[in-house]
């Protein structure tokens, strides 16, 4: 049987009609396909948009979970033992900081755990000091000039700048300056903990005691963070009956609770429903209280409080309320505790007080001696 085949006149019919369907395509108007292409380019921005909007609102949420489930999270802010600046220098070599009558050294708070220790003398004794040992440096405790403890605030080093400025204030002023990085700062071993660094201070205290004798003055001075841990040891100290000479507090806060809740990183969370609950409360459970409020209830010294009224870290005013409870301190009864404001104009904000020209003779009046002159 033999195949039907289509009419050659078809097959021509179908050619001419897709060409002419191909040809009316082709003759479509540009403006109209423009004005088609632009709402939908303009959606794939829109959209693109929203996108980036969504993803940043996932992440806002889900912080304060993930530092409800992780609280040592919150533990590694408060610390930032991690952030080391400046980062190229070499804290075996305070010299190229300047501090080049400076002697790096290492102790061991716990068997095993080494600490990092500068010890600046005073500037009176910088042309002695050019290319001496670790035994000259211990010999000058025995001078007639008092020593201070400083203890640092957190993140970066004992070779941060501001406080490099501070040892070269002090020492000029005729201050030995010891300062030490706690267990997981600089090149300290160990891990950060408030246990932990209130341990090393008063490892750091002890073993200068042994080394100055019981009548050289010893103050103590903490800045930031490290005003927690001042506060911390010298409780310590007054609890087992031997109170520091006097204790310096530069730009303290009442407790950490407090502090976290007026802190720059706190802030596009400060009024979310249950601030305390997703993040206070991770204090309590890393056992992070740095509570100078409770302290100063139990501390018997002289205590100094240095604050800018224009801190933006520490706010001012938390400074303000610690001097008011110190001042109301039954065990601060009879010793001098004084607050000393820097406006604003003056532009020290949390970490430059070191730059006023009012500190020698503040520190002066507030010790009740004349800074030492060279013996």
């Amino acid at each position: 049987m033999r195949k039907r085949s289509s009419p050659p006149c078809a097959e021509q019919g179908s050619d001419e009609a897709l060409k002419r369907r191909s040809a009316d395509s082709s003759r479509q108007d540009p403006q109209e396909e423009g004005s088609m292409g632009k709402p939908f380019r303009r959606l794939g921005l829109v959209g693109k948009i929203k996108r980036i909007f969504l993803v940043l609102m996932i992440i806002y949420v889900s912080i304060p979970f993930i530092v409800k489930i992780f609280p040592s999270i919150q533990a590694k802010l408060v610390f930032l033992n991690f952030v080391r600046v400046p980062f190229f220098i070499d804290l075996k070599r305070p010299q190229d900081l300047g501090l080049n009558h400076t002697h790096n050294f290492y102790l061991e708070p716990e068997s095993g755990l080494k600490a990092g220790v500068w010890h600046t003398v005073p500037a009176q004794m910088w042309r002695e000091a050019q290319g001496k040992d670790g035994n000259w440096y211990l010999s000058t405790f025995s001078s007639s000039h008092p020593v201070i403890l400083y203890l640092h605030g957190n993140a970066g080093t004992r070779g941060g700048d501001h406080r490099v400025q501070l040892y070269k204030v002090l020492s000029s002023l005729g201050y030995h300056v010891v300062t030490f990085d706690y267990r997981g700062w600089g090149d300290s071993e160990g891990s950060p903990s408030e246990g932990g660094m209130t341990s090393d201070a008063l490892f750091v205290y002890d073993w200068l005691k042994q080394q100055i004798g019981k009548t050289k003055p010893l103050y103590i001075w903490g800045h930031s963070l490290g005003t927690g841990v001042a506060t911390n040891l010298v409780r310590r100290l007054c609890d087992r009956g031997n109170p520091p000479d006097a204790l310096i507090l530069e730009s303290p806060f009442t407790n950490i609770r407090e502090e976290a809740k007026c802190h720059p990183f706190s802030m596009v969370y400060r009024y979310l429903p249950g601030f305390d609950w997703f993040f206070l409360d991770a204090f309590t459970a890393n056992n992070i209280r740095f509570a100078s409020d409770e302290n100063v209830n139990h501390i018997s010294c002289p205590m100094l409080i240095l604050h800018a009224e224009d801190d933006t870290v520490v706010p001012f005013y938390l400074g303000k309320k610690l001097y008011s409870m110190a001042s109301r301190s039954q065990s601060l009864t009879g010793h001098k505790v004084q607050f000393v404001p820097f406006p604003a104009s003056l532009g020290y904000k949390h970490k430059f007080i070191y730059r006023s020209p009012e500190l020698p003779s503040i520190l002066s009046d507030f010790l009740g001696m004349a800074h030492p002159l060279a013996p």
